[in-house]
């Protein structure tokens, strides 16, 4: 890894599994973290671990709008400027369909919705600082996702995986189409998205846990510890897709073994539905209407582009 002297990293659900391992290479790197938990008392023991000089917890919940837009503000009123967004935290396989305070199904509300309304907000701090990049979390379940978007909020059906695998392909819609539109508007703000293969964390366990499907998600945890890499080697792609000179805006990075489950980090091709621009304008079409997030930052930067052209 280069190193990060420096550098300010943003990190939602940094506080455990993919995202504290994440934020512990960062820091070792000369990186500033900031991390962004629901549980704040987590959180502050996760920036003891990483010291306290290196690291800050802020208070974030994906599910609520106004949660999102106070951690922003306090992000932004910092100053100086943001090198790296890691758009890491999210909800896997929740049972009954449960609602964010806004009314979008949980899941695509935390995973998708919610990271799109920071992503807006904090894209006047990337656009700040040169080289900045945004690295937001996908999900080999994109390649099996289809985003409804007749019931995008699963309010006519609802059946957990199918939605999941909705909010992981959501996810890699999402960086790819920012990648398209920072380059169309000349930021020097890079796009990209990272996927862990499967990888031993609480994730298996904590989103079953949510709906009440207790049984479901020890089944789900014990196929990922049975199955997958520690979380250390599965924050590797996030890690890969934040630093390397060799990963650039529109890039997914994931492991290397056959069927991505495990490995080391290797550019790795979406699945077809995630290369489709116009579903990528639609959902962000759509996304804009239901958080009222409107990316100013790409149509000043696009305008005054427009001037100086004209």
């Amino acid at each position: 890894m280069p190193d990060q002297s420096g550098r300010v990293v943003v990190i939602t659900g940094g506080n455990r599994g993919l995202g504290l391992a994440a934020a512990r290479e960062l820091v070792r790197a000369g990186a500033f973290v900031i991390i962004g938990c629901r549980d704040l008392e987590a959180g502050r023991r996760a920036t003891e671990r990483l010291g306290n000089a290196h690291a800050q917890a802020l208070p974030l919940d994906l599910a609520d709008l106004d949660s999102v837009a106070a951690f922003a503000a306090t992000v932004l009123a910092r100053g100086g400027g943001l090198d790296l967004l890691v758009n890491n935290a999210g909800v896997m396989a929740v049972p009954n369909r449960l609602e964010t305070k806004q009314g979008f199904e949980l899941q695509l509300g935390v995973n998708h919705l919610g990271h799109f309304a920071l992503t807006s907000a904090l894209l006047p701090a990337l656009n700040d600082r040169r080289g900045s990049r945004v690295v937001t979390l996908s999900s080999l379940a994109h390649r099996g996702g289809v985003v409804r978007f007749s019931d995008l909020n699963s309010t006519h059906a609802y059946e957990a995986w199918t939605a999941y695998n909705q909010s992981k392909l959501a996810n890699l819609l999402f960086a790819l189409e920012l990648d398209r539109r920072s380059r169309a508007a000349d930021l020097d703000v890079e796009s990209m998205a990272a996927h862990p293969g499967i990888a031993r964390t609480e994730l298996g366990r904590a989103g079953p846990q949510l709906g009440g499907g207790g049984l479901v998600g020890r089944l789900t945890d014990l196929a990922f510890r049975l199955f997958g890499q520690s979380s250390g080697s599965g924050a590797l792609p996030i890690l890969y897709a934040a630093t390397s000179a060799d990963a650039h805006g529109g890039d997914l990075i994931g492991p290397s073994w056959p069927g991505e489950i495990r490995g080391s980090p290797v550019h790795v091709r979406p699945a077809r539905q995630a290369a489709d621009p116009e579903a990528a304008a639609l959902l962000w079409r759509m996304s804009e209407e239901l958080t009222g997030a409107h990316f100013e930052t790409l149509y000043v930067q696009a305008s005054a582009r427009d001037d100086r052209a004209g």
